[in-house]
Formats: structure tokens, sequence, C-alpha cells
């Protein structure tokens, strides 16, 4: 039995393992939208706080939600990009209204997941992935040069010097170091990062003085929900792939503890998923995944009580319920952020080329799934003025580089694997077989 001191004290290990995944994400997504630092400050707060009561969903659980093993979750990277496209072209409540009839999805299709997981084999998970670190790039190489390309000193040599400088910290932490440390690399990149952007000048901390200490999360605080068919099936697409993510880390979890889990857990586990997605629409935060992170981080430790998962939870609440901490992440300089995103978008590049690597790629239909799937999605991403003389419907879909590519993906995958294995089972072909 862990001492109380000993669970705050892992839980908060737990806590930075996965801080940079967690803050990173509305970081990011303020930028890209332009919002002010008081709007960016606020979805980190209400991130973390929302992070925490999804993370004590999961571990608690009830007799239909929560896998009950030692999970953290966090905002999911996968849905970056969808949220951006969204909100860019039409407003951020058009995308908590999606991110909401997602998550009722979720919870709804959670039973159903094993049939749907079909449409998506490796194959297609493989190239979905690296359609959405492909098109994650351009955002890490905007920040990079300084964030907003309408200004005098765009790709100024401080900025460049900045961004340099954090992915290479990053990288010396990442070959020198093992373990816990590593597994912070990136909040260490953004704070040495920061330190040297304050020496240069290039640091205010006038928002974090003005942010207020205490303060309760705000349902809906950028306007009542809004709905539209393209960004719900977009954000359907994005929760589909996070669940097959989330069945991996539950399958791994139950190896690192020696859990047997069952399909009747992964069910509660993906309904509390859907369930805490629910909650971040609600919130005004993100959909959450389990994190693989904090898996290693367990088999590192080798402590696998949920008391220490109970602990995270609980901090990431109290942290996310404190607008001046939340608002001290802000003053992160765009350079720094860009670089460490070089660093994290190409991670997800590289984990999509991993998950293809687990392909038969000799294979003429998964190289053409492959093939055919990353090419649409990465030149709708770069190309989307192609699209401008379609109706808007159609043209907000069809510029979302995610959305094409991966629907180009299931298609393909439908047309050249499930029909031809039709085609191979006909009773015809058993007859020709037999005699």
């Amino acid at each position: 039995m862990l001492s109380k001191q000993k669970v705050v004290t892992l839980g908060l290990q737990h806590v930075l393992a996965m801080y940079a995944g967690a803050v990173v994400v509305p970081l990011i997504i303020g930028a890209a939208l332009k919002l002010t630092p008081l709007q960016i400050a606020y979805l980190i707060a209400a991130d973390l706080f929302t992070s925490g009561i999804a993370t004590l969903l999961q571990v608690v659980g009830t007799r239909y939600t929560g896998i009950r093993l030692p999970v953290v979750l966090g905002c999911t990277f996968t849905a970056v990009g969808p949220i951006i496209a969204i909100a860019s072209s039409t407003n951020l409540a058009t995308a908590y209204g999606a991110i909401i009839i997602s998550g009722l999805f979720v919870v709804f299709a959670a039973p159903l997941f094993g049939k749907l997981l079909r449409f998506f084999p490796t194959v297609v998970q493989g190239s979905v992935v690296t359609i959405i670190g492909l098109s994650l790039i351009p955002v890490a190489m905007t920040n990079a040069a300084g964030g907003d390309a309408t200004k005098p000193d765009f790709g100024a040599p401080d900025h460049l010097l900045l961004a340099l400088g954090t992915l290479v910290i990053i990288l010396l932490i990442n070959r020198f170091f093992t373990g816990f440390i590593r597994a912070i690399s990136v909040l260490l990149g953004l704070a040495v990062g920061t330190i040297a952007a304050y020496m240069m000048g290039m640091v205010s901390f006038a928002n974090v003085a003005t942010a207020s200490w205490f303060s309760v999360v705000e349902p809906f605080y950028f306007g009542a929900p809004q709905f539209s068919i393209v960004a719900i099936l977009t954000m359907i697409l994005v929760n589909i792939i996070s669940m097959a993510e989330s069945t991996g880390v539950y399958f791994a979890l139950g190896k690192v503890t020696n859990t047997e889990v069952t399909n009747k857990d992964v069910v509660k586990g993906l309904r509390g998923e859907g369930v805490a997605i629910v909650l971040g629409g609600i919130f005004n935060a993100f959909p959450y995944t389990a994190f693989s992170q904090n898996v290693g981080l367990v088999s590192l430790t080798g402590i696998k009580s949920r008391d220490v998962m109970i602990g995270a939870g609980g901090i990431l609440v109290v942290l996310g319920l404190l607008p001046k901490l939340a608002a001290l992440t802000t003053v992160v300089p765009n350079a720094v952020l860009g670089g460490a995103m070089i660093a994290m978008f190409g991670m997800v590049v590289a984990s999509g080329i991993n998950i293809l690597s687990q392909v038969d790629l000799r294979k003429n239909e998964n190289l053409l799934i492959a093939a055919c799937s990353i090419a649409v999605g990465l030149g709708s991403a770069t190309v989307p003025t192609m699209f401008d003389q379609l109706p808007t419907l159609m043209k907000m879909m069809m510029q979302n580089g995610i959305v094409t590519g991966s629907l180009t993906a299931v298609v393909l995958n439908i047309l050249l694997v499930h029909t031809n294995k039709k085609a191979q089972t006909t009773p015809a072909n058993a007859i020709s077989e037999a005699s």
C-alpha cells in the first residue's frame, strides 16, 4: 500500500510525463487560430481540468464505463489538424459541436468497434497517421519562422535559431538520457528555449501577472455549440482512429500489469473515452485518448497501482483551476513552439511509417492504398485552392487533407481488398477449386 506522499509524487511524475502533450495541443490550436493570450490560457486550463476528470473516469470506472487500469487520458494529436481546419473555415463553436457529437458516437459505437475495425486495417491506419503528421508539418515550420507570415520579422534569424536550439535540446535529451528525463524531453526543450528567448528580450510575463489565481472552468466558453455535417464526420473519423490507438494502449497496459484485457474491458474503456470526449466539447477542451507514454512510465517504474493514476487525475484537475499557472505556459514564443513541433509532428509521420512497415507493401493492393491516400491527402492539404470552385460543403471537405486521404484509404481498402476476398470465395470459385 502506497503512502499518500508517494501517491502524490508518483502521480506528479505521470503528469509531467504527459504535460507537454497536454499543454502543447491547446497552444498549437490557439496559435493557429490566432486566439488572444487570455483565450489560450483558458484553453490550457480547460484542457488540464478535463484531462483530469477523464483520467479519473477511466481509472475509477463504473459498471458500464472505464477500463480500470493505470491509464492517463490526454489530448490526441490526431485531432489538432481537423480542429484547426474546422475552426478556421467556420468557428470554434462548430468544432466543439463536432467534438460533442463524435464523443456520443464513440459511446454508442464502442460495442460495434470490432466490426468497424475491419475497415481500418493496419495499412489504412498507417496511411492516415502519416497523412496527419505530414499535414501538420507546415504549421510547425510557420511557427518556427515566427508564427505570422504577415509580420516583417517572419523568418528572422532570431526565430530560426530559437527553433533550431529547441529542437537540438530535445534531440540531445533523447540521445543522452533515458526514462523519466527522456519522457519530458519536449517540456524541457520548451523550458530551455523559453529561457533563451527571455534572455533575448522576446518573452513577456504581462499576461501571467494579470491572470487570476483561481477560476472555475466555464462550459461553452466560446459560445453554444454549432453543428456541421462535414465537421462531425471529420471528428468521428478522428475518434475512430483514436479508438484503435486506445485499444492498443489497453492491451499494452494489460501486458505491463499482468492483467487479462477482455473485449468487455475494451468496450468499457472506449465508452469512458467517449464520455471524456463529450466533456471535452462541453468544457471547451479536446478529444481525449489513452496516452502511450504513461504506459512506458508504468513499465519503467514497475508501479502498477491505480491509486497513482487517481493522484495524477487529481493533480490535473487542480492545475486546471489555476489560470495563472496556465497563463505561464503562454509565454512560450512561437519559434520555440515551432522547434518542438518539428520533433513532435515528425514523430507522428515516423509513427505512421512504422505502422506501414508492418504491412506487406510487396502486395500491389497495399502499395496502392498507401500511395494514393497519402498523395491525395498531402495534395489536398498543400494545394487547397484546387477545390475553390466546388460548393461550400464539398469545398470544406475536400480541402481537409486528413478527410480526403482517409476516405481514399478506406474506399481503396474496400475496393481492392474486401471485394477481392469476396470474389475469391464465391461459390463458382469454390467449385472450380474443388474440381
